[in-house]
């Protein structure tokens, strides 16, 4: 099923300090979706619940009792009806045993907590709008693998949550933001969205904010009409125009300035936008999805990124998990790499990657992530015999250190196997210049050696 609006929804939060609960209803009202209501005891929200709240958040300590009591109420009444828990206690085995009961989620209030709470009702919101009960249950349990275009390939636990809520995204029209270091592959995550849902047969249309002079963002976005500023020789068809009732992609959305955020988050909310040089209204009819590497939350702390577009924008949040978190992910996305080059023509034939080689690669800290992979393994491919990968085959250009041993956890032994392996490569298998420079024995190198410790 898929859905051709997001569903509002209602939220009732039961919270006993007005400061707070005015706090947590003014944040939640910046969505013209959620209609708020607060009650300051939880005998005042059981009166209500008949009036078919969609979610409800609970003090864990009100005034006529504890959270415990009043969820075993909701639940005997309400099985379905999906409760979250804040409280101003850390304690892990109170929340363990709220969930237990049937809560959601359990915040412990912080200044987190606002951020959090907005990304779990936007994740129930999308729940809505697929047609599916909040308390379904999911596939994270399940062995999930998940590649869109062979290049978004993963077995791991994030990995597995990141198709959940591509899933979930691309059963609705909901603000989809993603998030994720430089080669993460954010734009293959929008694109599989777009390409799983009922926009599939639209245009999807991608632009890089980043990599737009900042004069000419407006105009790139908008559209232009000819004469509308200097050197506009002929009418120029916007990003939003062009997307239609597609998806439009903002990549690199923490880099507009604050002007530009201003006039985005009129046409978000207005739904409407002109060219430059025209009063013509025309409508925003495209999906929204967001895309940056920076911390956009830091970014509005520190003054440079609009509050209120921030909420807008965070919709249904995605969070890519860096290929050094993805370690067992390695060998599929290098194996899915060498098969696509082979069938695009880029190799005569698809050589094997040598065990070597491959723990070489998932020792490596990749700060370029995905991209840098593809890259290393296609370079190893050209340069090498054509029939297997080597270790010696790989070239690290990276500006951090392949080295970095502890982004991978390993027991003493195989740190020291690991270091005199780096450096017995340096140096060309000279056992006494290693020694020298790392202060042991030959003997120790030689032991090691004769063990099989060094993978030799």
């Amino acid at each position: 099923m898929h859905a051709d609006h997001i569903p509002s929804m209602r939220i009732f939060i039961a919270e006993d300090d007005p400061w707070y609960a005015g706090m947590l209803e003014h944040h939640l009202r910046m969505n013209p979706d959620y209609t708020v209501e607060t009650f300051s005891t939880g005998t005042a929200l059981l009166q209500r619940l008949e009036e078919g709240p969609d979610v409800v958040t609970l003090d864990y300590q009100l005034p006529d009792g504890k959270a415990d009591k009043l969820l075993a109420s909701i639940r005997a009444q309400y099985p379905d009806l999906p409760v979250i828990i804040i409280s101003g206690q850390d304690d892990i085995g109170t929340a363990v045993q709220l969930i237990k009961e049937g809560a959601t989620e359990y915040l412990v209030k912080s200044e987190e907590t606002r951020q959090r709470l907005w990304r779990l009702l936007s994740q129930l919101q999308a729940s809505r709008s697929a047609g599916q009960a909040p308390s379904a249950k999911t596939a994270s349990t399940t062995q999930r693998q998940m590649s869109v275009g062979r290049t978004l390939i993963g077995r791991s636990k994030g990995m597995q949550r990141v198709a959940l809520l591509i899933q979930k995204a691309a059963q609705s029209n909901i603000v989809v933001s993603i998030s994720g270091e430089t080669g993460t592959g954010k734009e293959l995550v929008a694109r599989a969205i777009h390409e799983s849902s009922h926009q599939a047969q639209q245009p999807f249309v991608a632009v890089n904010l980043a990599a737009i002079p900042e004069g000419l963002v407006e105009s790139e976005l908008f559209g232009a009409e000819k004469g509308a500023y200097t050197g506009a020789q002929e009418r120029r068809i916007g990003k939003f125009e062009l997307a239609a009732s597609g998806t439009l992609f903002l990549d690199e959305v923490g880099e507009m300035d604050l002007a530009l955020q201003a006039k985005l988050l009129r046409v978000l909310q207005e739904r409407h936008f002109s060219r430059l040089g025209s009063n013509k209204e025309l409508r925003l009819a495209a999906r929204i999805m967001v895309a940056t590497h920076k911390d956009l939350a830091r970014e509005v702390a520190e003054g440079r990124f609009r509050e209120d577009l921030y909420y807008r924008l965070l919709g249904l949040p995605i969070q890519l998990p860096p290929l050094r978190e993805r370690t067992g992910d390695i060998a599929l996305i290098a194996q899915a790499t060498l098969d696509e080059a082979l069938e695009d023509g880029s190799l005569d034939a698809r050589p094997e990657i040598h065990p070597e080689a491959l723990e070489m690669l998932e020792a490596y800290a990749f700060p370029g992530n995905v991209r840098e992979l593809k890259a290393m393994v296609l370079l190893a491919a050209v340069m090498g015999d054509g029939q297997c990968i080597k270790a010696a085959d790989l070239q690290f250009h990276s500006v951090r250190s392949k080295t970095e041993f502890l982004d991978r956890e390993m027991t003493l032994k195989e740190y020291n196997a690991k270091i005199i392996r780096h450096y017995l490569s340096k140096y060309n298998d000279n056992v006494v210049a290693v020694a020298k420079k790392l202060g042991v024995g030959k003997s120790t190198i030689y032991r090691m050696l004769k063990q099989n410790q060094l993978g030799s």
